[in-house]
């Protein structure tokens, strides 16, 4: 193909009819939240109590055999909870977000189609947010050439260039975050339209309940030091050394995942295991409040504070009420419709 010629819009656009699909009034349990807050544990307590099964929305958690250093939840910890959207990539595959929203729908409709409740977890923003708005993503195939010229310049050039031709994506844009920042050039490049001018969003037909998780950083910090010591202590560096054994290499997008590089770098002999600790654990603090900024932006979400005592029996009872609520107007339309009409 010449890639000097830019695709028709209409080639890269997904006609997403599967939203018209989608089950009208499907009750979906989002369970969000900053880098160890606890979603994994509130996700697997909510399922075991209230019939439900798991989406994942956690970009890490997709890869097989990345599994240390993105904290993914074990079998034993899973405790027999059907997970989806967990371990359906090889690290040597991309996996980009018009392809996680297909993936995360059918999913939900498939936990709705056998009367469980979806339970959505995770804490990757962009996913969460397409997902309860219904994002439009273009389906433009990666040009690795191109990412390979724009990952040699620095974020702030990059930044630069968004802002002159999609000035509307710049503006909502991290300019510290290049693999965003790569990927929103890349589709005007390949076909010649920015970003904002051929992505929309159709709200998924669903009734969302959104349940939020934070700390106070004083606390969390504190936390995710320890976690980032943990993993080294429980074989990061081997999973790394493996990784590498099956070809993965660090310019491969699954090794953006927080940490990987600076294990690998640690493996290849560029730096000292303490200073790749206190690398990774600089870079998640930044993440949370990437996170936090993210989340400030989403609707109606059911705030708590996961170091509260008794916070778990909170949300389930609240979650219940919720998932219950549509059970009786299920069992008795009539008088839902009575009730509604006083």
């Amino acid at each position: 193909m010449n890639m000097d010629i830019p695709l028709s819009v209409a080639t890269v656009l997904r006609h997403n009819n599967a939203i018209g699909d989608l089950t009208c009034g499907l009750r979906v349990v989002v369970v969000l939240g900053s880098t160890a807050t606890g979603k994994t544990a509130l996700s697997i307590a909510l399922a075991r109590h209230l019939g439900g099964e798991i989406v994942n929305a956690d970009s890490r958690y997709l890869y097989r055999g990345m599994d240390i250093g993105t904290a993914k939840p074990t079998e034993h910890e899973r405790d027999g909870i059907p997970h989806h959207l967990i371990d359906i990539r090889e690290p040597t595959e991309s996996y980009g977000l018009s392809t996680f929203l297909a993936d995360a729908f059918a999913a939900i409709e498939e936990v709705g189609r056998r009367g469980k409740v979806p339970f959505v977890a995770g804490g990757t923003p962009q996913y969460l947010r397409a997902l309860i708005e219904g994002w439009q993503v273009p389906e433009v195939e990666p040009d690795w050439e191109l990412r390979q010229r724009l990952e040699q310049q620095p974020a702030s050039e990059l930044f630069a260039r968004l802002r002159q031709i999609d000035p509307e994506t710049a503006s909502q844009a991290d300019p510290a975050n290049k693999r965003r920042l790569i990927r929103a050039i890349e589709v005007y490049e390949r076909t010649g339209q920015p970003l904002s001018a051929i992505a929309g969003q159709s709200p998924p037909p669903y009734q969302f309940f959104i349940v939020g998780l934070r700390q106070e950083r004083g606390i969390l910090y504190p936390r995710i030091d320890q976690r980032v010591r943990d993993m080294y202590d429980e074989g990061w560096l081997d999973e790394v050394r493996r990784l590498r054994e099956l070809g993965v290499t660090r310019e491969m997008p699954s090794m953006t995942a927080h940490g990987y590089r600076e294990a690998l770098d640690v493996v290849e002999g560029r730096l000292k295991m303490e200073e790749a600790i206190r690398q990774t654990q600089a870079m998640i603090h930044r993440y949370v409040r990437h996170q936090s900024t993210w989340f400030r932006k989403f609707p109606s979400i059911h705030w708590y504070d996961s170091t509260t005592p008794g916070y778990e029996q909170q949300v389930i009872a609240s979650v219940r009420a919720f998932v219950s609520s549509s059970v009786e107007r299920q069992e008795d339309p009539e008088g839902s419709q009575e009730s509604a009409s006083h």
